[in-house]
């Protein structure tokens, strides 16, 4: 176990707490996107956890 200090808490961007919804909207995900990672992580998850799994189609083509 590791104990987690409040001033790396605050300053550490990967586990900042985003509103799903808001992360799929900067970062151009669809619908279908936005409620997949809803049902995964619910309203709210850290940066990380929906960097880590957010997929995005390729838009080639």
């Amino acid at each position: 176990m590791e104990r987690l200090e409040a001033e790396r808490l605050e300053t550490d961007a990967a586990t900042k707490v985003w509103s799903v919804h808001d992360f799929c909207k900067r970062h151009r995900l669809c619908m279908e996107e936005e409620r997949r990672l809803t049902r995964l992580f619910g309203m709210f998850a850290t940066a990380r956890e929906l960097l880590n799994n957010a997929q995005r189609t390729p838009k080639w083509r």
